[in-house]
């Protein structure tokens, strides 16, 4: 139960909203990706909590107005192991509860999801875990709802797999069956705007977004959190640069990131945590090369890297945490000598990993300067299919995959542990169906 107050200051009413009748605050946020058993979370090194389930959470004991609050990890999930990570963890009470924590689960990938543009299905995998092979799991490919199937993104919780279909102009949902990984059609597509080019899903898995290439706008929609279906927002869609591609979300839920081909550059807008409509940040939109195609965030949400497939650069930024600002990283952009079309970066935050298409047909590692975000290239490209179109990391970290557009066909790279490296797994590469265009990890 909440009380106001009311009191005088001055001659005049001053309100203090929220103030319990205990003079204490709780704690609490959103859990999402845990599979495993044993997951305690602590406030304050003394205030244990213990989850079994995903989604809401607050911590028993109040705080104190004023006082500070660091939520940590004091024990991991197992069976399966899992590494969960607090973001938005510390702070100090401010007259209200806090419920904008999110601790994400992450283990190793148990399945692989690849949007087949021209055969107008999806490829399904089982991930091995020890060598990173792919098996097709039992009746993969699925047919999709949509046409043109051209990006995919699993939600946070492994539950859904959410296809952007670039030929009917929607955003379909399947959902995943979570012992064999099959797909099934959950109710029927959601509308976006013209031509729909990518799809991501905000960290509490409460929101989606989709760029719409060639309408020059976000679409917004909310997630029902037992079916998984898609409503958009009553002020959706959201406009932006020209022509969108890419958009990736901070770590922390409160900014996405997107990149616009047309225009160069990277538009930033603010998520409204309440109900996941978005506006512009000052400053927005910022400078990136020419062609800019793809974004990734490092784990921490410390840097952005934009791959600009025109101009053959990538443009490294510092994120400010607080406004979502980006700045250009001295040395920026960094030129590849190749067209840079997919960008992915290790569950550690050390190296960032490009898919070069154009007669290259490889895959480059950057490492990544902790202290400023500049990258240094590391060691020589491995070769990868024709025309790779799409590279995602393992949440293990130990494997990367990359979707061969032009070979139809999945590459699969061990990643060393010590430098980063790539190399081919035994058995690499993997048929896929004809175009492949984007792949997922569940």
């Amino acid at each position: 139960m909440k009380i106001v107050i009311w009191t005088a200051v001055a001659g005049a009413a001053a309100a203090i909203m929220g103030c319990s009748i205990d003079g204490k605050y709780t704690v609490g946020g959103t859990l999402t990706g845990l599979t495993g058993q044993g997951l305690v979370l602590e406030d304050n090194s003394g205030n244990d909590l213990g989850l079994a389930s995903n989604g809401a959470f607050a911590f028993s004991d109040g705080i104190k107005n004023g006082d500070a609050y660091s939520v940590t990890v004091k024990t991991q999930p197992s069976n399966p192991a899992q590494t969960c990570t607090v973001h938005n963890g510390t702070g100090t009470i401010d007259k209200a509860d806090v419920t904008h924590v999110i601790v994400s689960c992450t283990g190793a990938g148990r399945f692989a999801y690849v949007a087949n543009e021209l055969s107008n299905d999806l490829s399904a995998y089982a991930i091995d875990s020890s060598s990173g092979d792919l098996t097709p799991v039992a009746n993969s490919p699925f047919a999709t709802v949509g046409t043109a199937p051209v990006s995919v993104a699993v939600d946070p919780n492994g539950r859904f797999l959410y296809v952007v279909d670039n030929g009917s102009d929607d955003v379909s949902v399947y959902a995943i069956d979570a012992t064999t990984g099959a797909l099934s059609a959950a109710g029927v597509a959601s509308a976006t705007g013209s031509g729909p080019y990518a799809v991501t899903v905000d960290p509490t898995d409460s929101y989606l977004y989709v760029t719409n290439f060639a309408a020059d706008s976000v679409s917004a929609y909310t997630i029902d959190a037992a079916t998984g279906l898609l409503s958009e927002l009553p002020n959706s869609p959201f406009a932006v640069g020209t022509n969108p591609t890419s958009l990736k979300i901070d770590p922390n839920g409160n900014f996405l990131y997107v990149t616009d081909f047309g225009s160069a550059n990277v538009a930033v807008l603010a998520i409204d945590p309440a109900t996941g409509s978005l506006s512009g940040v000052p400053g927005s939109p910022f400078a990136a090369g020419s062609g800019a195609l793809a974004i990734a965030i490092d784990p921490a949400g410390t840097f952005a890297y934009v791959a600009n497939e025109t101009a053959a650069t990538l443009s490294e930024y510092s994120i400010n945490p607080s406004t979502g600002a980006l700045t250009a990283v001295s040395g920026s952009p960094l030129a590849t000598g190749s067209a840079p079309e997919s960008l992915a970066i290790d569950p550690a935050g050390r190296n960032v990993y490009a898919a070069n298409v154009t007669s290259k047909n490889q895959v480059a590692v950057y490492s990544i300067t902790p202290s400023s975000g500049a990258l240094a290239a590391s060691g020589s490209p491995v070769a990868a299919g024709i025309l790779p179109a799409s590279v995602v990391i393992d949440p293990s970290g130990l494997f990367a995959y990359v979707a061969n557009d032009g070979s139809g066909d999945i590459s699969v790279f061990a990643v060393d542990a010590a430098t980063g490296a790539l190399s081919a797994v035994g058995n690499s590469p993997f048929a896929a169906g004809n175009e492949p265009r984007s792949i997922a990890i569940d």
